[in-house]
Formats: C-alpha cells, structure tokens, sequence
C-alpha cells in the first residue's frame, strides 16, 4: 500500500470503560501512518483522567472541550486539527473494529472514490436494535431521495475523507445530525461516493450507547435542512 498518512479523529464523551481499549486497537491496525486525534467532549466520568495519565504518550493529539457540546462539534474540533492526507472517524466504544481500515482507504489511495462510507448492512446480518436499524433504513432513504446517493448506511460512524474535502465543509451540526449534514453537503459538492461493507458490534444502551429518539426527529430535520 502507498505512503500516506491516516489523520483518526475519535471523539469521545464519558468513554472510561473504553477509550483505553479504543485506542489500542486504533494502534493495532495495519496503517503504518496515522495521525490519532481525540476529542474529549467535557466529560465528568474520569476519561480525562485516562487520557492523561495513560493515553497520551501514545497518541498524537488530546483536544478538550470545555463544554459538552456533541459529537459533531467535537467532530469539528479534529477535523480542523487533521494533517493527513486522509481522515477517519472512530467512535470511543467498542462497535467498530479499526482492523477495517485497510480495507476503508483502498478505493481512496486506488483513485475510485473521494470519500468511502463503511455499510454496517451492505451484504450484511442485520445487527442491533431492531427499532434502531428500522429508523437508520429510513432515515438513509430519506437522505438518499435528497442526495442521489444510493447508501445502505448514512448513519455509519466509519466516515473516510479526502482531507481537503472534509476540511472544505462547513460543519453546523453539534449532534447526531452530523451525519446527514455532512452527506447532504457532499452530495452537492459533486464528489465520488463509495460504500463497503464493515463489521459491527453493536452495544446496548446499558453498555453506554448515547443516539436517542430525539436525535432521529433531528436527524430528520437536518436532512430536510440541507437538501437545498
């Protein structure tokens, strides 16, 4: 695989129980390159703890917000940090496995796409939550009948990008409604999608998981926000 480096933007909200393991899987993963940037989102559980004590000699960046804010404003946060030539979100749980990443960049480096999205159901057992995967069908159809895009996946965390294209984006989102934002805007900017099935683990709301029914009413609104 050619040179580059992989800039990983993880932003992480009240995560003790797993940025540690997150994070050392992050340094498992095949790239030899990458650039580790994490977000803490003002968290009161102790990860800044964690982050300082244990994490830090191992990563690259450690931004703090010193309000909670969301993910996509700690998304914000690390994709204006990001000096690599390609950039990955990942989540600071446990259901995304980054020993996809290898798989993730190759239609970037191979000049097939500008950005890839990683499908949790392209070809896929559904996982999860059934109300979970009967809201991210519709809510990804919705999306895809604004955008052009024929997405299984909109929601995905494993978002990968050119970084000059993310860059270029202006992020408004602070929440969940990051995700159909960022895929409406790229849908206008004309650049070429691709989307591969991952691998998913998914975790139950006692284990930590934060997306609620009020974040799909605004992940709705947000589709219909940015369609023009």
């Amino acid at each position: 695989m050619q040179d580059f480096t992989l800039s990983i933007i993880i932003p992480c909200y009240n995560e003790i129980k797993n940025i540690k393991k997150v994070v050392d899987k992050v340094l498992e993963s095949q790239i030899v390159s990458k650039e580790i940037i994490i977000v803490d989102d003002c968290s009161t559980d102790g990860t800044r703890d964690i982050l300082e004590k244990e994490i830090r000699p191992l990563v690259s960046h450690i931004l703090y917000h010193s309000v909670n804010q969301g993910k996509g404003a700690a998304l914000r946060t690390g994709f204006a940090k990001a000096s690599g030539d390609i950039v990955i979100i990942q989540d600071a749980d446990l259901e995304y496995d980054p020993r996809e990443y290898t798989r993730l960049v190759e239609p970037i480096l191979k000049n097939e796409a500008d950005v890839v999205y990683g499908s949790r159901f392209l070809n896929k057992k559904a996982k999860g939550y059934l109300s979970n995967r009967i809201a991210n069908k519709f809510l990804t159809v919705l999306s895809n009948f604004f955008t052009g895009f024929s997405l299984t996946d909109m929601e995905t965390c494993y978002k990968v990008f050119k970084r000059e294209i993310i860059q270029s984006v202006k992020i408004e989102e602070n929440r969940f409604g990051f995700e159909p934002e960022i895929t409406a805007k790229l849908s206008k900017a004309g650049i070429r999608m691709k989307e591969i099935p991952i691998e998913y683990s998914p975790r139950l709301k006692e284990h930590g998981k934060k997306i609620g029914f009020k974040d799909g009413l605004r992940a709705i609104y947000c589709i219909l926000k940015y369609r023009h």
